[in-house]
């Protein structure tokens, strides 16, 4: 997650919205003391509203329902607005996050979600329905998770960005003629 906080997030309040939460991955942790293996768990949680706005947080506890809930706790906190254009992102992007690199690729309409594990429960979460993805490198799911969402936190909406280069018309406004 230090990656994703390290820019100024505005905080997104989750009270306001509706929310689902779904639970990518369970990882089983066996410590090993002195009289044995010590189990723990560790919940990866994506919870979004299917409207732009999605989050991920890790939980762990002694127990696999605690250790969702921290999840998605977690996952709340983190929310982000992502700019959707219909149906899909406004651009492709790669990105790398440790070892993990996803590539995401707008797709018309009709196309569906063409993603597996960690990319398709963000990507659904978020709200997007017709995308292509590729997921590069290591396959760890925490990392494919975080590498899609820090792939979401740099998308633009490229009328927005053309609006602030110009400097002519205000972004909501050019918002608001599409």
């Amino acid at each position: 997650m230090a990656a994703l906080m390290k820019q100024p997030l505005s905080r997104i309040d989750a009270t306001e919205l509706n929310l689902n939460d779904k639970l990518i991955n369970v990882n089983r942790v066996a410590k090993v003391m002195k009289g044995g293996k010590r189990l723990r768990f560790s919940a990866l949680v994506v919870t979004g509203d299917g409207a732009g706005h999605v989050g991920i947080g890790i939980g762990k506890a002694n127990e696999v329902p605690a250790a969702i809930s921290k999840g998605g706790a977690k996952a709340k906190k983190n929310l982000i607005k992502v700019p959707l254009v219909g149906s899909t992102i406004p651009h492709e992007i790669t990105v790398h996050f440790g070892a993990a690199t996803v590539m995401l690729k707008p797709a018309v309409q009709g196309t569906g979600v063409i993603a597996g594990g960690s990319v398709r429960a963000v990507l659904e979460a978020c709200g997007v329905k017709d995308i292509l993805t590729k997921s590069l490198g290591n396959t760890n799911h925490i990392n494919v998770a975080r590498a899609t969402m820090l792939a979401l936190t740099q998308l633009r909406n490229p009328k927005e960005e053309l609006a602030k280069r110009k400097g002519s018309a205000a972004p909501a406004e050019a918002a608001a003629h599409e």
